[in-house]
């Protein structure tokens, strides 16, 4: 076969003015939307469900790489399913992905890449963990008090 030096140039052309090969392209465009024996026929489906069938397939992968993973654990404690994170309306402050992530300004977090030199919390009781901090941290019971007071009341 000959070597051909070929240039080709994408260009605008204005529709419904005669030009041939897009007269041609125009008229097969119509003939495949409107004909009944294809089996897929898109302008038959609305773009909001194939908008909605994805988003559901997409959750479904996202939930089946999330169960797998073996990293994120701390996370994987307060979010166990996607959809139910996704449906949630979370304000995301530096403390809350501090807690989820358990990657922050906590001493484990900072004491385990060697940037501080005891990871012993102010407490002096236990290492400066998120469970430490959530749970047992004698320095936060009151604000640990306050918070299940006010998710009581809020339940009832």
């Amino acid at each position: 076969m000959e070597k051909i030096d070929w240039k080709i140039q994408f260009c605008w052309v204005k529709a419904h003015v005669g030009i041939q090969g897009n007269e041609l392209a125009d008229t097969l465009a119509k003939e495949a939307a409107t004909n009944a024996a294809i089996t897929e026929c898109y302008n038959k489906i609305p773009k909001s469900v194939v908008k909605s069938e994805l988003d559901v397939i997409s959750v479904e992968m996202w939930q089946r790489e999330w169960d797998q993973t073996t990293k994120r654990q701390i996370t994987k404690e307060y979010f166990l399913a996607v959809a139910e994170r996704l449906s949630t309306k979370i304000n995301i402050t530096h403390n809350l992905t501090t807690m989820v992530t358990g990657h922050g300004n906590i001493k484990s977090y900072l004491y385990r890449f060697k940037i501080i030199e005891t990871s012993t919390c102010p407490c002096g009781n236990k290492d400066q963990t998120i469970d430490h901090l959530l749970f047992e941290c004698e320095l936060l019971q009151t604000e640990r008090d306050s918070l299940i007071s006010a998710a009581s009341k809020s339940d009832g």
